[in-house]
């Protein structure tokens, strides 16, 4: 196979080769642009390039010496250096995934090496053959199992273009026009900043894909315009935690993972897009409810209108991004170029940027976009180095049967805990912090096994999957957006994650609701998604205003009402009748009763002491 079909007189890149090239370049900024200790980080201390330098001249050395690995095989290698190489690849592989992901990432690939490597002696389930080191060494730096191949692919024919595609809307300014447009829209409503949080981080999210990027694009604004307009520290960072974190299941784009499930899934992009969109804006759905609900319960305003920008002057100035993204969207729908789609964009995107001043690709900017687009790039090659391993060590040595097989046998029993401890995985792989290489992890070696215990829809699968691995990013004891936000507003770190936990709270149910009713992804008839639709938007309306203490044309709840509306909420949403029957009598029951009440108290007459 060739990347690109590149070549150069009588000689061609190969694949392999390009991989490797790939890894020399980015794995070594790796070590001379992430410090790997706090006090580093204005010094580049002698052991960092050590390490630059060894990843780099290793990888140049196996891109020379493709021919071999690819044609030979280099699982063993010809030479001893070789396997010496190998072995000391594996734990500077770890080690840059810690820089970005720090010491619970470590902790999790340790185990799975240690898993493949003592499987034989371990009990029960987690009985396996094991691998031995040189085995697993050889087979990460040479094998097709190995960094070579679907971590490899994953990044460099399937993400670079999108990550090209982000860099460059960042370095171009797209995200202070997204800001631009969502406070046109939304600035002038009560709890404007917040919403304006929400909406631009959607917009902009739904095109960088990594949540971390979105909230240090768009927090830069919305998190002090949200402080100035009265929200606390922590639920201004949660709101902007929560928003970006969406934007990896907003369709169309989904930060590109859409099209990652394509092909790994093998199901058409617009099937998923259409899947997708419903579970979106219902998660959307609740937190603008919540937004909404803490605006008017404290008493908040909108922006003064002097801060508003005109909708028309906005759209004038940034009619550009807009126009990239619809044609994003014909490329990926309509033409189905697929991989080049981003491509084709971000050549679009340049001549389309000569149409004003404030977008000219000038030699200053073509500069700061290579930056931006490198710096994303090796904040993912840092992570899909030593995903690897965990892969090698769940597929090639029986672990991943040892895995699966009690997942089948428990399916036959009960979908619901197979369905949790998938939930506990995909926790714990999200603790990484992208979900994209967790998801490539198990959607190749997971997700096949569930579909097949419980017949349930594959599509569902993976989207079950992206979920549950974005709740790791604002769940604690890990949840790096939150930590990031929180880092931006001055809050508690784990006051910021519990509060995002509750603003993001249809992440945590609605994934069951598509799975096991799939209308909800828009696989059944039109009218029952119609209708599962509407009663999902009530019952989180119910619920997300029970969370929050405020229902819309009631006022503020008591105490003893919010559990109650929260559960006739979640009744309500649930695809199935009777559950909705009895969460709609709950509901009605305690509107009632709050307004009776109320009534009671507002007419009971006063009495004068005279």
């Amino acid at each position: 196979m060739y990347a690109f079909a590149w070549t150069f007189g009588t000689w061609i890149l190969q694949d392999i080769t390009y991989f490797y090239l790939l890894f020399a370049c980015f794995s070594t900024c790796v070590f001379l642009t992430m410090p790997g200790r706090m006090k580093d980080r204005n010094r580049l201390p002698w052991y960092d390039l050590v390490l630059g330098a060894f990843i780099f001249g290793t990888m140049i050395y196996f891109a020379s010496n493709t021919w071999g690995i690819g044609k030979v095989g280099w699982v063993p290698p010809p030479h001893t250096y070789d396997f010496v190489l190998a072995s000391i690849l594996v734990p500077v592989a770890i080690e840059s995934g810690r820089r970005l992901a720090r010491w619970p990432f470590v902790i999790i690939t340790v185990i799975f090496v240690a898993w493949a490597l003592f499987a034989e002696h371990l009990p029960g389930v987690l009985y396996g053959p094991s691998i031995p080191w040189d085995e697993m060494a050889n087979t990460f730096a040479y094998g097709y199992n190995g960094i070579r191949g679907m971590p490899a692919r994953v990044i460099g024919e399937i993400l670079l273009g999108f990550l090209m595609l982000a860099g460059m809307l960042m370095a171009t300014g797209a995200g202070k026009f997204f800001l631009g447009l969502a406070v046109a829209l939304m600035g002038r409503f009560r709890g404007g900043p917040a919403k304006v949080a929400v909406l631009a981080s959607g917009f902009f999210g739904s095109l960088s894909g990594v949540p971390v990027a979105n909230i240090a694009t768009t927090g830069a604004f919305t998190i002090p315009a949200m402080k100035r307009m009265g929200y606390s520290t922590h639920y201004a960072a949660a709101i902007e935690a929560v928003a970006s974190t969406g934007g990896t299941i907003m369709p169309p784009v989904m930060g590109a993972i859409a099209f990652v499930v394509a092909i790994l899934a093998d199901i058409p992009y617009a099937q998923i897009v259409a899947g997708a969109f419903i579970p979106a804006i219902l998660y959307y759905w609740g937190l603008v409810v919540q937004v909404d609900a803490y605006a008017a319960r404290v008493g908040l305003r909108g922006l003064p209108r002097e801060e508003i920008p005109s909708l028309w002057k906005t759209l004038k100035g940034g009619w550009q991004y807009l126009l990239v993204v619809a044609f994003l969207i014909f490329a990926l729908l309509y033409m189905r170029w697929g991989a080049k789609s981003p491509i084709y964009t971000c050549a679009l995107l340049f001549v389309l940027s000569f149409t004003s001043k404030e977008t000219m690709m000038t030699p200053k900017r073509i500069v700061e976009t290579i930056a931006t687009i490198g710096s994303l790039i090796t904040y993912m090659v840092a992570i899909i180095l030593p995903i690897a391993l965990v892969m090698i060590a769940m597929g090639g040595t029986g672990t991943l049967t040892a895995l699966t097989i009690p997942i089948v046998t428990m399916g036959g029993e009960s979908i619901v805990l197979v369905l949790i401890i998938a939930c506990v995985t995909c926790y714990i792989f999200g603790m990484i912090g992208a979900a994209m290489v967790p998801y490539v992890v198990l959607a190749v070696c997971v997700i096949p096994a569930l579909v097949a215990a419980t017949g349930l829809s594959k599509l569902g699968f993976h989207l079950f999957i992206v979920y549950y691995l974005l709740t790791a990013g604002i769940t604690p004891p890990i949840c790096i957006s939150a930590f990031v936000a929180s880092g931006m507003a001055g809050a508690s770190p784990y006051k910021t994650g519990f509060t995002a936990m509750r603003l993001a709270v249809v992440l945590y149910f609605v994934p069951f609701f598509f799975l096991f009713n799939p209308a909800l992804i828009a696989q059944g008839p039109i009218t029952e998604t119609l209708y599962l639709f509407a009663l999902c938007l009530v019952g989180i309306w119910i619920l997300a205003s029970g969370l929050e203490g405020y229902l819309l044309r009631v006022g503020r709840l008591g105490l003893w009402s919010r559990p109650l509306l929260v559960v006739g909420g979640f009744l309500i949403a649930f695809p199935d009748w009777m559950t909705t029957g009895i969460g709609a009598i709950v509901t009605v029951v305690v509107i009632a009763l709050i307004l009776v009440a109320r009534k009671t108290v507002i007419g009971k007459p006063t009495y004068s002491s005279s």
